[in-house]
């Protein structure tokens, strides 16, 4: 039977789960529906207890009445008791007893074993009521005959039947009311909570339209009743970091995108100088180290700024020779050309891996590369200002320099000086050059006091 009972348990639950409403408005209905019900059942109850204790009530006042009448007719002053006769003697007569001390003087003929009953209750002596069912409902009541020298008793019955059927009309009418007030509570309560949860499904709405074009509207800046404030809030906080995240995002891309362009530029460069004839072993060779290079390149490059996404603040372990870093850089982003590029300084040892230095000084590289008209001068020394264990490197163009009025915007994302320049940039290299070097407890400055051309400073701490 325990076997039984404990495979029914989780059946009998998931019934009752799914008889549950699913939407608010179900479950705040069937909460009002139920409270409604008991406050009502209690109210029924205590109604219908109270109709009952009155009609009861009613009843006991008529029999008293009865007896009242009976007991003027009933003559006590002698030494035996007498009844005496009266007009309408017939009225006083039905369901009426009269009893001398245990001994019945008169009573309604035929009445069988309810004149036992009657004379159980005079037997008691004093007023005294009870109901019995010998005949259907009925209420007696006793009542002795006041003054003179016998002891005399008058018993009266009355039918309950029609006290009876008054209740039971009240309860009927009493539950066809409640049914009806549980109705309208119910379809009441859900549209007042239909109406209610209006604005909640309206702002819901709004928001998943928002958040799908990431666009800047809020809901602090419309009027909500109080008790949607916080919602509200809640909402606009989400907003903001969903925008945050596809801003984020947008910015990873592009990121990415300007970044590998270089090294796949290289690689299908030499595949295009590869294929364009046969080619001996040893150029094999060297291509296919070219291409190796600008993959791990690339390689190198989506780690380093997957980490930077993923952490925000990076936390560099290792050091790189900055000189012989930038050497190799410029071997790649300026090859041999007109320019004379030159690497000044010691090779000092910054607090940064080799790949995160790279990422840092390459847009500044690729820009003086870009725009350098005859010579491009990387300088390398221990940062002055300050900061004896720090490492300051200086990127020196004679190009044309950036406009004055750009310079506040310059490392803002997006932003180029003169977008008809001739070049596909994006305008991200600078913004992500300082980024990924505050990243990791360094600088990446302009020099605007720096003419002809232009000057780039980046600090990083030393290893």
């Amino acid at each position: 039977m325990s076997g039984v009972r404990r495979r029914l348990g989780p059946a009998v639950t998931v019934f009752l789960r799914r008889l549950a409403p699913r939407t608010l408005r179900g479950r705040l209905s069937l909460v009002a529906l139920v409270t409604a019900a008991l406050l009502m059942l209690v109210l029924t109850v205590a109604f219908n207890s109270v109709a009952q204790h009155r009609l009861r009530h009613q009843a006991d006042d008529e029999l008293r009445t009865r007896a009242a009448a009976v007991a003027t007719t009933v003559d006590t002053s002698g030494a035996a008791v007498r009844v005496l006769e009266t007009s309408h003697d017939e009225l006083l007569d039905t369901n009426v007893w009269i009893y001398a001390g245990p001994r019945l003087l008169e009573g309604p003929p035929a009445a069988g074993p309810l004149t036992r009953v009657a004379g159980a209750l005079a037997g008691r002596g004093g007023p005294r009521c009870l109901t019995t069912d010998v005949r259907g409902p009925l209420r007696l009541c006793s009542r002795p005959v006041p003054g003179g020298r016998s002891r005399a008793t008058v018993v009266t019955a009355l039918d309950l039947s029609p006290y009876r059927s008054s209740a039971d009309t009240l309860l009927v009418g009493s539950l066809a009311l409640d049914a009806v007030m549980l109705a309208c509570t119910y379809v009441l309560t859900r549209l007042a909570v239909g109406r209610a949860l209006r604005p909640v499904r309206a702002m819901t709405d709004q928001a998943t339209q928002w958040s799908a074009v990431a666009s800047g509207e809020r809901f602090n800046s419309m009027r909500h009743p109080a008790e949607l404030a916080r919602l509200g809030a809640s909402l606009d906080s989400l907003l903001d970091r969903i925008r945050s995240l596809l801003r984020h995002e947008r910015q990873l891309t592009g990121e990415l995108s300007h970044e590998l362009r270089t090294p796949l530029s290289r690689i299908i460069a030499e595949l295009d100088w590869w294929q364009g004839r046969p080619r001996t072993a040893e150029q094999t060779r060297v291509s296919h180290q070219v291409i190796g290079d600008a993959a791990e390149s690339m390689r190198s490059i989506c780690d380093t700024l997957l980490d930077d996404a993923r952490e925000g603040v990076l936390a560099p372990s290792g050091t790189a020779r900055t000189a012989a870093t930038l050497r190799q850089l410029l071997e790649v982003l300026c090859p041999p050309s007109h320019l004379r590029v030159t690497v000044e300084g010691p090779d000092l040892m910054a607090g940064v891996p080799p790949a995160l230095l790279e990422r840092i000084v390459s847009p500044l590289l690729a820009n003086a590369c870009r725009y350098a008209r005859s010579g491009i001068a990387v300088r390398v020394h221990r940062a002055p200002d300050g900061a004896p264990d720090g490492v300051r490197v200086d990127v020196i163009d004679d190009g044309p320099g950036v406009p004055p009025p750009f310079a506040g915007q310059l490392f803002e994302p997006g932003r180029r000086a003169d977008p008809g320049d001739g070049h596909s940039g994006a305008g991200l290299g600078l913004p992500l050059a300082r980024r990924l070097a505050r990243s990791a407890a360094g600088e990446v400055t302009y020099d605007p006091a720096h003419t002809p051309g232009a000057r780039f400073v980046v600090r990083l701490p030393a290893g």
